[in-house]
């Protein structure tokens, strides 16, 4: 796996690219200069684990027929305030999903994905505390 990125300004802007070839932009906050041109660095990996997670989900669903209508993710975190660096301490992800699902199967493929095949959750549960949780929305 290789990413590549290039600066776009002369303060924290920048383009990666991954081999993906999907251009994800990346900057600082207007506290340290930035201009909320792109994602802060943080950020991106909560929404990594956010997006791993789900990919294991919708994998293992199909697999078992679910139908998933929609699907929402929401990722929380703290993280160590004054510390350099300043790792994530605590994490919660939240799943909904819409559709005639059976919360069982759903409540399987989430503990399934977060505590087993997510490649970005065994990394994070190295320095955080994960949790998670699940709702399903009759569709």
């Amino acid at each position: 796996m290789e990413v590549n990125l290039a600066r776009v300004d002369q303060d924290f802007h920048f383009a990666g690219v991954g081999t993906s070839g999907v251009e994800v932009h990346i900057d600082g906050s207007p506290e340290i200069g930035g201009h909320n041109a792109g994602a802060r660095p943080m950020e991106l990996l909560l929404m990594g684990l956010g997006g791993c997670s789900a990919i294991d989900i919708i994998q293992i669903l199909k697999k078992q027929r679910q139908q998933i209508d929609s699907f929402r993710i929401k990722v929380t975190a703290v993280r160590e305030a004054g510390a350099v660096p300043s790792l994530f301490k605590e994490i919660h992800v939240h799943f909904t999903l819409r559709g005639p699902l059976e919360e069982e199967r759903v409540g399987k493929a989430v503990s399934l994905s977060m505590d087993k095949y997510c490649s970005v959750a065994a990394i994070l549960y190295k320095t955080a505390t994960i949790t998670h949780s699940f709702e399903v929305v009759a569709g």
